[in-house]
């Protein structure tokens, strides 16, 4: 065995990621990976790897309503250092790379907004949840939710199937707004559901991660780095 094999080996079986092995070794990540992606040994220190992200990261959540001007400025910086800075330990995490995807495609992109996320398919509100709890850290207590009924649906039994569907409880669902729609053969009979979290900061991590993880996704780099 190459001796810078066998010292690899031994970082790896010791707990240590792609990147610290290349960092110390300067064995390329894609000779790492063909070395020890196939050993079972190996995965498994991937996965309690990702694990550890996880549990160490929380995002932080902080209102700015009061604040304006130059100093709204500079939170917004903060919150798009620390986003760059978390992403690094995130992004080879498949729930975080499945949220941001989902926010990027169905979330609200004004900045001056919280973090909302609306859609009718009960299976990506519940992603998007696990999303937000799961990946991102984010306390139940702080995620609020409401739902988007038509006039004949009733509002109870609506709201039922969401906090079942959603995984929320039902005290973090809001009062359901009713409207009247245009095509009745189109209505859904489950309404649409909104999911939020009531931070502008929170959003600026959110709107640098939909920047990087597309970037990020087309280098080579990143699969040889996994």
């Amino acid at each position: 065995m190459r001796k810078d094999k066998e010292t690899a080996s031994e970082m790896r079986r010791a707990g240590k990621s792609y990147r610290e092995i290349h960092e110390a070794l300067r064995i390329p990540p894609s000779t790492l990976s063909a070395w020890f992606g196939g050993e079972d040994w190996s995965i498994k220190i991937k996965d309690r790897l990702i694990a550890s992200t996880r549990e160490s990261h929380t995002t932080r959540l902080i209102q700015l309503n009061k604040v304006r001007g130059e100093h709204l400025a500079k939170a917004y910086e903060t919150a798009r250092e620390e986003a760059r800075e978390e992403f690094v330990a995130l992004k080879y995490d498949p729930l975080f790379i499945s949220g941001i995807m989902l926010y990027w495609g169905e979330g609200a992109k004004d900045p001056k907004q919280g973090v909302k996320f609306t859609n009718s398919d009960p299976k990506m509100v519940n992603l998007y949840v696990a999303f937000l709890t799961r990946a991102c850290r984010i306390p139940v207590e702080k995620i609020k939710a409401y739902v988007l009924i038509y006039p004949e649906i009733e509002e109870k039994t609506c709201r039922a199937y969401w906090v079942k569907m959603s995984g929320l409880p039902w005290e973090n669902f809001t009062k359901s707004v009713v409207i009247a729609g245009r095509h009745a053969t189109r209505r859904l009979g489950w309404g649409v559901c909104t999911v939020s979290v009531s931070s502008t900061y929170f959003k600026q991590k959110i709107l640098e991660w939909i920047k990087l993880l597309p970037e990020e996704l087309l280098k080579k780099e990143y699969y040889e780095n996994i």
